[in-house]
């Protein structure tokens, strides 16, 4: 035990005095950035906010790919609480089973299963989310995870092999607990979604849609026609 003990204070020693480095504990991997340039081609993607927005300037996004048996998501959403997607049998909120990326008060963002009844999210403590990842930077909520396509038959859990409305949420969260969402009415797909088919789709925000419907592009015009004819 000398001998071993005398050994371990002759490599110390020569460590210190040569500066010869100790092993450190690998560094753990950063959040890889959300790709959108793969949006519609490798994966479905939805962008809400400003038009040309990705995944770091969105008020909202959303990813989907099939890898084997897993579906993988992405989210991001301008938020410091939470953001979330709902998977529905109609465009309205009830009995939606929903996925959640919430950023606690330790800087953590953790994944959570929430069952929506009526206009309440109650989490579920079964949890189908795996190889769970997430990120708190420049004011955004951002992770990444997986769950099976298949699953056994449970209300709060939907196979998503079926096509389902998507509902997309995000706010503020409160101790780690998420709180109402920040709009109002939040967006919800056009249609429902298929996880074999892998669309970009764009869905302008409330600040980009009042000169985008065709009624308010008539009436620019005819105001326009109107004020360079004058008036009689």
């Amino acid at each position: 035990y000398c001998f071993l003990f005398l050994a371990f204070y002759l490599v110390l020693m020569y460590s210190v005095h040569t500066g010869y480095p100790f092993p450190t504990a690998p560094p753990v991997d950063p959040f890889a950035k959300i790709r959108v340039d793969d949006c519609g081609k490798t994966k479905g993607c939805f962008r809400y906010g400003k038009p040309g927005c990705n995944a770091e300037t969105c008020d909202y996004f959303l990813s989907y790919r099939r890898i084997g048996a897993d579906v993988e998501f992405e989210l991001s959403a301008d938020t410091d609480g939470w953001v979330a997607v709902g998977f529905s049998s109609d465009k309205k909120m009830g009995g939606d089973d929903v996925m959640a990326c919430v950023h606690d008060d330790n800087g953590r963002v953790r994944i959570q299963h929430f069952y929506n009844v009526g206009q309440w999210a109650k989490e579920i403590q079964r949890n189908p989310a795996r190889d769970e990842e997430g990120v708190f930077e420049n004011n955004r909520v951002t992770c990444r995870f997986k769950r099976p396509v298949y699953v056994p038959r449970e209300e709060t859990i939907v196979d998503l092999h079926l096509s389902w409305y998507y509902l997309f949420a995000w706010g503020p969260a409160i101790q780690g607990s998420i709180t109402r969402h920040d709009i109002d009415s939040p967006p919800v797909s056009e249609r429902v979604v298929s996880i074999y088919k892998y669309e970009d789709i764009f869905m302008p925000s409330a600040a980009y849609q009042t000169f985008s419907s065709p009624f308010c592009l008539l009436l620019i015009v005819a105001l326009t026609f109107y004020l360079l004819m004058g008036t009689p």
